[in-house]
């Protein structure tokens, strides 16, 4: 997660106390935060070696896992909520793991750079891929499988028989709920079994 201000924002959905996995979860930042501030337990699943590293420097429970692979590791509610911050679009079966997410946790909380935002539009539009703060590589070298919008994610999310309870986009830590597919630089969407 690059900015404070969008963490926090994203770890005010986040209920006190809660067991939470966070998937993708970089170098532990978000469950430090959430265990810190807000009594939170639970672990985080990373597949890089120096983000592990980093969150056992952090004091973060976490598991060295590849995403693709599922989460048939946890049962049914093994968990208060699941965290995807940043990671959806580095998946391939994006499907598969907001099941899985819905499956492991009560709540379900995702964020991603939504592609739709305004000067990414206008981009596109003078023919060339955007580079910002939130798709901060150029095409050729993206870690993203994919990009998504804002729009796309209430579609995806009926598919995948969830029940969306909130969602609003981000700029600058700020939470963006009138026209965020256009006026939002990050997407965030907190969910249920339907």
């Amino acid at each position: 997660m690059s900015e404070r201000k969008d963490m926090e924002t994203i770890a005010r959905l986040v209920p006190a106390g809660s067991r939470v996995l966070d998937l993708g979860c970089g170098n532990g930042e978000l469950l430090a935060w959430l265990q810190q501030h807000k009594g939170c337990s639970g672990y985080g699943i990373e597949i890089d070696d120096s983000n592990v590293l980093g969150c056992v420097q952090r004091g973060v429970n976490v598991i060295q896992l590849n995403l693709e692979e599922g989460l048939a590791l946890f049962d049914d509610h093994s968990f208060d909520v699941v965290l995807q911050v940043d990671t959806l679009q580095h998946l391939r079966n994006t499907e598969r793991m907001l099941r899985e997410t819905a499956r492991v946790g009560r709540i379900g909380i995702v964020s991603f750079p939504n592609f739709a935002h305004w000067p990414n539009r206008l981009r596109v539009l003078s023919g060339r891929m955007p580079v910002t703060r939130t798709l901060p590589y150029e095409w050729y070298d993206t870690p993203n499988i994919r990009v998504g919008t804002y729009a796309d994610f209430e579609v995806l999310a009926q598919r995948c028989g969830l029940a969306v309870t909130d969602s609003f986009g981000l700029l600058h830590g700020q939470a963006i709920r009138r026209l965020p597919n256009l006026r939002a630089n990050v997407a965030v969407f907190k969910f249920e079994r339907a």
